[in-house]
């Protein structure tokens, strides 16, 4: 469990994020929505230790994360898997070495036993036979999964995925869903997921925090979200279904 007390960010006086308070559960997948410029994006970097907050608490399973120094930080960041906007391979690496990556940042296995683990995640993500390949001659899709492979070499305890579906057509998308899912139940993560794709808010969707004007202004369950009188959420759904709707045309 992930639990943020009160926290805040700001940027040369511009608040970004303003006296968020929220907890997100293990074993499901946590949902983070909000228009651009909301905070959703500086809130996932501050809770990874990338941005410092200015106030509040940042807690892994009660233990503080926030104010501690870059190097207190390094056993809580070896059990964080990061799935970044775009997949963020390492184009001079094959799939093979992206996925071993945080292998050799964090553990002290055997080569052989990275290769091991490698291929069980790259299996894990339905991608086998790939591992020679460079992240030019994957998909879209492809490129995803793989990153998702990276995310879970060093069997994380949480997962973060910063608008997994960005630039995947629905299809595909789809797929990427299902994996968060299943991967966050089947290895009991705490997956926290930045997403601005309403199919998946209702299809994976545990829970859902949505943020306004860096505020947290709505917080609940898929069912509470389709029974909500919240102008803000209501308004940014359908903006949301209409720009989808635009898309397809």
């Amino acid at each position: 469990m992930i639990d943020l007390k009160n926290i805040s960010k700001s940027f040369n006086g511009r608040v970004i994020l303003e006296n968020v308070t929220s907890s997100f559960e293990k074993g499901h997948v946590n949902l983070v929505i909000g228009g651009s410029g909301s905070g959703k994006t500086v809130m996932m970097k501050c809770m990874v230790g990338l941005v410092d907050i200015d106030e509040g608490e940042i807690l892994y399973d009660g233990k503080p994360f926030s104010g501690l120094s870059r190097k207190e930080r390094k056993p809580f960041r070896q059990e964080i898997g990061m799935v970044f906007q775009g997949g963020a391979l390492f184009d001079s690496l094959t799939v093979e070495q992206n996925v071993m990556f945080p292998l050799n940042m964090f553990t002290r296995l055997s080569l052989e036993e990275k290769k091991e683990r490698v291929n069980f995640c790259l299996k894990r993500v339905n991608l086998e036979n790939v591992n020679n390949l460079g992240p030019s001659e994957l998909s879209g899709g492809m490129k995803k999964r793989v990153a998702i492979a990276r995310a879970i070499a060093p069997n994380p305890n949480y997962l973060f995925c910063d608008e997994p579906n960005s630039g995947l057509d629905p299809r595909t998308s789809i797929v990427i869903d299902n994996l968060i899912k299943e991967i966050t139940e089947e290895f009991s993560i705490t997956t926290i997921v930045n997403t601005h794709d309403m199919n998946s808010v209702m299809e994976i969707g545990d829970k859902i925090l949505f943020l306004f004007e860096g505020k947290k202004w709505w917080e609940g369950s898929v069912d509470d979200i389709l029974r909500t009188d919240n102008k803000e959420i209501n308004d940014f759904i359908f903006a949301s279904k209409l720009a989808k709707a635009i898309k397809k045309v």
